[in-house]
């Protein structure tokens, strides 16, 4: 099922944790709906970067965001969040930062681990930049290098 131009429903479904782990990570109607609209959004992302992105992780039901140690209000949950890269427009903290720049409607946009942006369209709209590098899930507030961010957290 397509979810949008450029996006499937079987790619924001898929998990390489579900598959090992046998867990079935299906949505429900409203999970699809919320995946409809955050795909939507996301189709302007990829508009705006002018490349294909590659999804890593979509949507999790909670037995799947528990397998991964993902946040109990992960907006992974309800279908709005998605995690991708960009390789052809740049790094992910340049995605991060153009993306933080641009007049788009989105929740949060966090740099993880500089190998991923989370991106999600979760109606709250609040408009929250965030970094994380280490294991111990200290967000920083902003989009900061690795360096900038270890000072911050130090």
């Amino acid at each position: 099922m397509q979810l949008s131009p450029h996006f499937t429903l079987e790619e924001a479904t898929f998990s390489e944790t579900a598959t090992r782990l046998g867990i079935v990570n299906i949505p429900n109607e409203q999970q699809k709906q919320n995946m409809i609209f955050a795909a939507q959004k996301l189709e302007h992302v990829r508009s705006l970067l002018k490349y294909p992105l590659k999804i890593n992780s979509w949507f999790r039901t909670e037995k799947v965001n528990s397998a991964i140690g993902g946040a109990k209000s992960s907006s992974h949950l309800d279908g709005h969040a998605i995690d991708f890269s960009c390789s052809g427009f740049g790094s992910p903290h340049a995605v991060c930062i153009y993306l933080s720049q641009q007049k788009i409607e989105w929740d949060q946009v966090i740099l993880e681990y500089n190998q991923w942006t989370h991106i999600s369209f979760d109606p709250k709209n609040r408009k929250q930049l965030l970094t994380i590098f280490n294991p111990q899930k200290i967000y920083a507030l902003g989009i900061w290098s690795k360096d900038e961010y270890t000072k911050k957290i130090v």
